[in-house]
């Protein structure tokens, strides 16, 4: 609780941060590698003077999350700005993405970042980071434990405030009983979110699907609601889950809201399909992680005094769609 209300003050720093530095210029699979821009980048403009860095990126993606193409387009941005040679890796195994930072480790990289949606499954290799003088920033998941494990700062969305708020405006629209998709069982932020959607409607009920197989996720959706017509609200936790129940959960009547976006689901908000989003904008995270990275090793700052900087939730509507559905286009919202 006391990371939930102090940190929420800081979600604006974060974005004033972003802006500032800006204007100066789910699962299985083998892990990926590679140094070269993601696309729609948002690079370009002067780069910093400062002697070129090293910095590794590390997340649990698995292989077609385009979530992560949005961390990874901030991040370019940012390395691209501040003269850095940015590492991007990911495995969806806690062992995977252990080995990962101890790679970056051994190769001696001038920094870490870090998706912690195990951080005591990663607290060994973190620890190989910092004794190795290396300095490791957390960002995505993990923000609660971030801190215990060795992270210097954490950019992130709180979890249980986003799905409390989610309900909140489920319950304010009149909705009684949402069903919350789970696509990972056992992925401790997607279980917070749908705890959160509880603690602020009781009724709540999840569902765990095979997030991997989208045919799977709409049929036991479809199933769930054919079963119990009481439900009216359905909630997924990732957008491409939101377009693949589109058409099942309209269709049937029910209103639908999503975590996260895309450009598909900010077409749908415009359509009036989709209620509404939740972002917790992963392009700021990526951006933030390691361009603070940066701050710290060329000026020594730290961003967030000791607590969480948050960057979501972030609510996306028909009142503000418009001017993001171009940022939505271009992998950046």
């Amino acid at each position: 609780m006391r990371i939930r209300k102090k940190a929420i003050g800081l979600t604006a720093l974060a974005l004033a941060a972003a802006l500032t530095l800006a204007g100066c210029s789910s699962t299985g699979g083998a892990p990926t590698n590679t140094s070269a821009p993601a696309s729609g980048s948002g690079g370009g403009g002067a780069v910093a003077d400062t002697p070129r860095l090293t910095i590794a990126m590390i997340t649990f993606a698995a292989p077609g999350d385009t979530f992560w193409d949005k961390v990874r387009s901030g991040a370019t941005a940012a390395a691209e700005k501040d003269n850095i040679d940015l590492k991007y890796s990911s495995d969806p195994q806690v062992a995977g993405q252990s080995t990962l930072i101890q790679n970056a480790v051994d190769s001696k990289v001038d920094g870490i970042a870090v998706a912690m949606a195990n951080p005591d499954g990663l607290a060994p290799a973190i620890k190989a980071a910092t004794d190795a003088g290396i300095p490791v920033v957390g960002f995505n998941s993990g923000i609660d434990k971030a801190f215990d494990v060795g992270a210097l700062m954490v950019f992130g969305s709180d979890e249980q405030l986003a799905g409390e708020s989610v309900g909140k405006r489920i319950a304010d629209a009149g909705g009684k009983h949402p069903l919350c998709v789970i696509m990972e069982q056992g992925q401790t932020a997607l279980e917070t979110r749908c705890a959160g959607v509880k603690s602020a409607i009781s009724a709540t009920e999840n569902i765990n699907v095979e997030g991997t197989d989208m045919p799977s996720v709409v049929s036991s959706v479809n199933a769930k609601l054919q079963q119990d017509p009481s439900i009216d609200w359905v909630v997924t936790l990732g957008a491409p889950f939101a377009m693949g129940v589109l058409d099942t959960v309209t269709g049937a009547g029910r209103k639908l809201a999503t975590f996260d976006l895309n450009k598909d689901a900010a077409q749908a908000i415009q359509d009036g399909k989709i209620a509404f989003s939740v972002d917790q904008q992963p392009y700021l995270q990526g951006y933030q992680s390691v361009d603070n990275l940066w701050l710290y090793k060329t000026n020594a700052n730290i961003l967030g005094g000791g607590l969480p900087v948050l960057t979501g939730p972030s609510f996306v509507d028909s009142t503000n769609i418009a001017e993001i559905a171009g940022y939505a286009a271009n992998n950046t919202r």
